[in-house]
């Protein structure tokens, strides 16, 4: 049976990104100026998703990899690469 990826680095993405939504929060309670909050919402959209690529990558190259490489899986690991690929496109 194949390990998972360690995705132990990770950690210090989603950390940052909690901590923008602490910022948010902060900056709504405080009723900061709208368009400053969005701004920062937009941040932590685009941290979410760059967080998104980065699992997916690793996803890629070593579960489907592995997969691909021991015969094992193969066609489960690519179904859900496409489920992966048409919940990100919408």
């Amino acid at each position: 049976m194949a390990s998972h990826p360690d995705h132990s680095a990770q950690i210090s993405r989603i950390n940052r990104v909690i901590g923008q939504l602490e910022a948010v929060k902060r900056k709504i309670e405080n009723q900061d100026y709208c368009p400053d909050i969005l701004i920062q919402t937009k941040a932590i959209v685009s941290a979410i998703k760059s967080l998104e690529t980065s699992l997916l990558e690793k996803h890629i190259h070593h579960c489907v990899k592995d997969a691909i490489k021991s015969g094992r899986d193969e066609r489960q690991k690519l179904n859900e690469l496409l489920q992966i690929f048409k919940t990100r496109i919408k």
